[in-house]
C-alpha cells in the first residue's frame, strides 16, 4: 500500500495549483453566462463539475495507483475502441452537430465528446507500437509507415467532423512519441512536409478552415463575424492590464466574450487577473510540462518514457495552442484551455491523463517523489 502512493510531489502541487486555480476562473466565468440567462447553464456546471472534475479525480487516483505497463498489453483495444466511439458521432440519433461540428454523442442531459478519449487512445497505441518495434524504428515500412498507420483512422474521422484542433494535438503528441522513439531527420522532415501539404489542401477545399486563417492574418476584417471572438478576447486581455480587474470583476464575460467558459476562457483569466495572473498560469502549464518530461526521462522501460512524452506533449500543447489562440498568435479552432475550459470529457481525459503520468512516476526514480 506504501509504494501506491508514491507519486511525484511535484506534479501534484502543480497539478493542484491548475485544479483548484480552474475552477476559480471557470466559477466567475459562469456567472457571466448566469448574468445573460442562459437556461442551459446548470447542465454545463454538472458536465463539467461531476462529469469532469469529479470523475476525473476519481479517474485520476486510478490511472495513477494502478501500473501504467498494463496499458501496453491493452493499447490495441483502448485505441480501436476510442475510435469507435468517436466514429459514433456519424450515427443518426447519437452523434450531435454543434457549434458548427459533429463531435458529440448526447446521452440524456450529458454531452460526451469522444475525440478526447482519442487522443490518450491514440498515444498510448503509439507508445505501445514503437516500443514494439523500437529495431526497426528508422526504416521507412515499420517506423514512418507505422507513425502514418496509427494517425491515418483519427485523422480522416476529425477531418469529417470537423475538428482540426483536436487532430492538431493528436498527431503533435503522436509526432513527440515518434521523434523521441528513435525516428530518423529525414522521416521527420517527411511528416512535417506531409503535414503541411494536407493543411494546404484544408486551406483550398475547406471554407471554414480558410476563413479562420484569413481571419488570423487579419484579424480586422469581419469584426462583426470571424473576427469578432479573437476581437473581443483581446478587449478583455488588453482591459486586464497589469494586475487585472479582480476575481468575478470582468465585464466581457457578461455581454460581448463568446464561450467565456469555453476555448475564450483564457480572456476571462485575462481581465481579470491581468498581465501578472495570466504570466504565472503559463509558468505553471510551462513547469507542468517540463515536469512531465522529466518524469519521463527517469522512466523505467521504453514504453513508460514514450507514453509519458505523449501524455505531457498532449496536456500541454492544448493550453498553450489555446492561449495563442486568445491572444492573436494562432488561428482560432475551439481548442479547450487544459484543466480550465467547461467540458466534461476534456477534464475527465486530461485527470485520467495525468493519473498515468502519476503512476509512471511512481515506477521511476524522480526527485520529489514521496517514499
Amino acid at each position: 500500500m506504501k509504494k501506491a502512493f508514491r507519486v511525484d510531489k511535484v506534479l501534484v502541487l502543480l497539478l493542484v495549483v491548475l485544479l483548484i486555480g480552474g475552477c476559480l476562473i471557470f466559477a466567475s466565468a459562469a456567472f457571466g453566462l448566469l448574468a445573460r440567462g442562459q437556461s442551459n447553464i446548470s447542465s454545463v456546471v454538472f458536465n463539467h463539475l461531476v462529469l469532469g472534475v469529479g470523475a476525473g479525480l476519481v479517474a485520476l487516483i486510478f490511472c495513477a495507483v494502478i501500473d501504467y505497463r498494463i496499458w501496453r498489453r491493452y493499447a490495441p483495444y483502448v485505441f480501436g475502441f476510442s475510435v469507435f466511439l468517436t466514429a459514433l458521432v456519424f450515427v443518426p440519433h447519437v452523434g450531435a452537430t454543434l457549434l458548427g461540428g459533429r463531435r458529440w454523442i448526447v446521452v440524456g442531459p450529458i454531452n460526451l465528446q469522444p475525440s478526447e478519449a482519442m487522443k490518450i487512445g491514440s498515444v498510448m497505441m503509439a507508445a505501445a507500437y514503437f516500443t514494439a518495434m523500437r529495431s526497426k524504428v528508422g526504416t521507412w515500412q515499420w517506423g514512418l509507415g507505422g507513425f502514418a498507420a496509427i494517425i491515418a483512422l483519427p485523422s480522416l474521422i476529425l477531418v469529417a467532423q470537423p475538428d482540426i484542433g483536436t487532430l492538431g494535438i493528436l498527431c503533435a503528441a503522436v509526432f513527440a512519441v515518434f521523434w523521441v522513439a528513435g525516428a530518423k531527420p529525414l522521416h521527420l522532415l517527411t511528416v512535417a512536409v506531409g503535414a503541411a501539404a494536407v493543411l494546404a489542401i484544408l486551406f483550398v477545399t475547406t471554407p471554414y478552415i480558410r476563413a479562420r486563417v484569413n481571419t488570423f492574418i487579419d484579424p480586422s476584417t469581419g469584426q462583426t463575424t470571424q473576427g469578432y471572438q479573437i476581437k473581443q478576447s483581446l478587449i478583455a486581455i488588453g482591459s486586464g492590464e497589469f494586475f487585472g480587474r479582480g476575481w468575478g470583476q470582468g465585464v466581457q464575460k457578461f455581454t460581448y466574450l463568446p464561450e467565456p467558459m469555453g476555448d475564450s476562457i483564457f480572456a476571462v483569466a485575462g481581465e481579470e487577473l491581468g498581465f501578472v495572473g495570466c504570466t504565472a498560469l503559463i509558468i505553471v502549464f510551462l513547469l507542468f510540462c517540463l515536469r512531465g518530461f522529466y518524469i519521463a526521462a527517469h522512466a523505467p522501460d521504453m514504453f513508460g518514457t514514450l507514453l509519458g512524452i505523449g501524455i505531457s506533449t498532449y496536456l500541454t500543447f492544448e493550453a498553450f495552442f489555446n492561449i495563442a489562440s486568445m491572444l492573436g498568435v494562432a488561428p482560432l479552432t475551439g481548442i479547450p484551455l487544459t484543466f480550465v475550459s467547461q467540458g466534461g470529457s476534456a477534464m475527465l481525459a486530461s485527470l485520467a491523463s495525468a493519473g498515468i503520468l502519476l503512476s509512471i512516476s511512481r515506477q521511476g526514480k524522480t526527485k520529489g517523489a514521496g517514499n
